[in-house]
């Protein structure tokens, strides 16, 4: 589980949210802010780890539609394209889940919205990142009005993420 978020203290709805990979069994909750601040990723080790994983979970907020810039670096330091030359591609067969929190309503990530785009579509350069090295994404869940969301919608939103990770799907 790779948690990427630069301002997490200030966000109650991750906060909130990442309570619920508690109750996940054999989840590895990782964030990257907290581990990597210097911005300096241990690489090889981090190549070493990925390898042990049969899914990588993606959890982080959409900044500037796209990826937090931590996020962004571990994956162009750990992903090694010579694996692509590999027989046995260490991440092939392996699954992802995306989880973006946005701060705006999903009206404005739709076409004809005000940025004429949809999550899906910017979450196009990660998905096909991951299937080059062949991971299958298996689900990308945005999380609109990220900055507004209730304590119910809160405990939906994590009851969902908590099915996810627990069926399989």
């Amino acid at each position: 589980m790779l948690f990427a978020h630069p301002y997490f203290e200030y966000s109650t709805t991750n906060i909130s949210l990442i309570h619920a990979y508690d109750s996940v069994y054999n989840l590895t909750f990782k964030d990257l802010y907290e581990e990597f601040e210097d911005f300096h990723i241990t690489t090889f080790r981090e190549r070493k780890r990925i390898r042990e994983y049969e899914r990588l979970i993606f959890h982080f907020p959409l900044l500037w539609f796209g990826l937090p810039p931590l996020l962004k670096l571990w994956i162009d330091e750990v992903f090694d394209m010579s694996w692509k030359a590999e027989s046995d591609h260490p991440l092939a067969n392996k699954d992802a889940l995306i989880i973006v929190t946005v701060g705006a309503d999903e009206k404005l990530y739709q076409s004809g919205g005000l940025y004429d785009t949809t999550i899906e579509q910017l979450m196009r350069p990660l998905e096909l990142t991951l299937e080059v090295n062949g991971i299958h994404v298996k689900k990308i869940l945005p999380i609109y009005n990220a900055d507004d969301l209730d304590e119910t919608e809160l405990k939906e939103i994590s009851q969902k993420i908590t099915h996810l990770l627990k069926s399989n799907e």
